[in-house]
């Protein structure tokens, strides 16, 4: 096939790529078939097939990954022995007195247990099934029900522990540790940005936001369950981000403390049982599995790329058209953007950070800075219709009675409120870089 351009090529394999997908093959096994497609017509019959089983074994076995699974134990750890819950209610009985109350404590909470699991699917089904019987039977709108805990469920991505944020650093082929603190403060202000939002509309139009008649403890009485159930748990944040920013522990190391921390946690709150534990393990070896054979095929499709001479013809276009290049970056995040309504956020970066970061290291960008621009845009892809994936959990945690269309009517605020995130990170990069700059 080597009479083929470039161009033509690139067709082929991104056209076979949408088809399959587009038909409901899972991405793992499009990825596969496109690379022992590549491998062989490309690479070179049964030699490209070697190097195929030897690129799987490299991308498997890279200790750069050991995160991924661990951030995730964290997260199963806290979903199984019920902590995430308790800490849930523990912000909901501290937070009283506001317009907006249940939908603030959606923000608040979703802030905590993003920094404690690293994961928006169970960011966003915890708060679905704790939160959201609630707020529904107090006559809560879908904009300040439903909304606040898509809006919020998204962030998980971005606040370390961050499994993405670690896939994202291992392919794009910079510093994890870096990119993990640089999502830190954009993340933060995300929730800021939303936590504003429902104050100032539930204040304009109360009837979305109900008020409700409960009976105020004295503070003393609130804050205890607040003491006991969420400022523990928060010791784990300092232990993971803590590590890494004083330069004691790697991605890695902190990740294996954070988990140790976690699981001590749930033996001294005495929840932690052989059940959990099996649920826990067995939650992580899933969602892992998944994740490390679409990695597998990362490598390959790369190679083929790379030997293809597609991605060295599609940069030097690009650069022939002389493109400055913070228009090139929004083009790019224009792409992701659009992307994301239609496929899921792992398969994103797979398509597209072999185009995405050789023209990204051509202009000088600083790449933890167009990593976390990337993220934030892979974020609003998690609640974008039609294919956005947290929109489906949501619907399948919510109450019967809660419809598809009040849960894309719902996301409209949130997405925009995300775009001017977005907006504000690229204005200011400073809010990505400050931290990073302490290592």
């Amino acid at each position: 096939m080597s009479g083929i351009g470039w161009d033509v090529m690139l067709g082929l394999m991104g056209g076979a790529l949408v088809f399959l997908m587009g038909i409901g093959v899972p991405v793992a096994f499009a990825f596969l078939a496109l690379n022992l497609a590549g491998a062989y017509f490309i690479l070179g019959g049964e030699s490209g097939l070697r190097l195929l089983a030897l690129s799987t074994t490299e991308a498997v076995t890279s200790f750069a990954l050991v995160p991924i699974p661990l951030f995730i134990l964290m997260g199963e750890v806290l979903l199984h022995t019920g902590l995430a819950t308790r800490a849930i209610h523990a912000i909901e009985r501290l937070i009283t007195g506001v317009p907006g109350r249940l939908s603030l404590v959606a923000v608040v909470s979703g802030g905590v247990f993003a920094s404690l699991s690293g994961s928006s699917i169970a960011n966003t089904a915890v708060l679905g099934r704790v939160l959201l019987p609630d707020m529904l039977r107090l006559g809560y709108h879908p904009v300040l029900s439903v909304g606040p805990i898509l809006g919020i469920g998204g962030v998980a991505m971005l606040i370390p522990p961050s499994a993405l944020a670690v896939l994202f650093g291992s392919l794009a082929g910079i510093s994890i540790s870096r990119l993990l603190l640089a999502g830190i403060i954009p993340g933060l202000l995300l929730a800021a940005l939303f936590f504003l939002f429902i104050v100032a509309i539930s204040r304009l139009r109360p009837s979305l936001a109900p008020a409700q008649d409960d009976e105020i403890e004295p503070f003393r009485d609130r804050l205890r369950p607040f003491l006991i159930h969420v400022v523990p748990l928060m010791a784990i944040v300092v232990i993971v981000v803590g590590s890494i920013l004083g330069g004691f522990a790697t991605p890695t190391e902190s990740a294996a403390l954070g988990s140790i921390a976690t699981v001590i946690a749930a033996a001294a709150y005495r929840s932690l049982t052989w059940a959990s534990i099996r649920r826990a393990l067995a939650g992580t070896a899933a969602t892992t599995a998944m994740i490390f054979i679409i990695i597998s095929g990362s490598i390959t499709f790369s190679q083929i790329l790379s030997f293809s001479g597609a991605t060295r013809e599609l940069v030097g276009v690009v650069t022939a058209l002389d493109i400055e290049i913070g228009t090139l970056v929004l083009m790019m995040l224009l792409v992701a953007l659009l992307l994301g309504m239609l496929m899921d956020q792992i398969s994103i970066m797979l398509i597209t950070l072999p185009f995405f970061m050789p023209l990204i290291g051509m202009g000088g960008v600083d790449p933890i800075w167009f990593g976390v621009l990337m993220l934030i845009a892979l974020e609003v892809g998690l609640i974008t219709p039609p294919f956005g994936l947290l929109l489906f959990i949501m619907k399948s945690v919510a109450p019967d009675e809660v419809t598809m269309r009040q849960i894309l009517g719902s996301i409209v605020p949130y997405i925009g409120i995300e775009l001017l995130g977005l907006l504000l990170v690229f204005l200011f990069p400073i809010l990505a870089l400050w931290l990073p700059g302490f290592l």
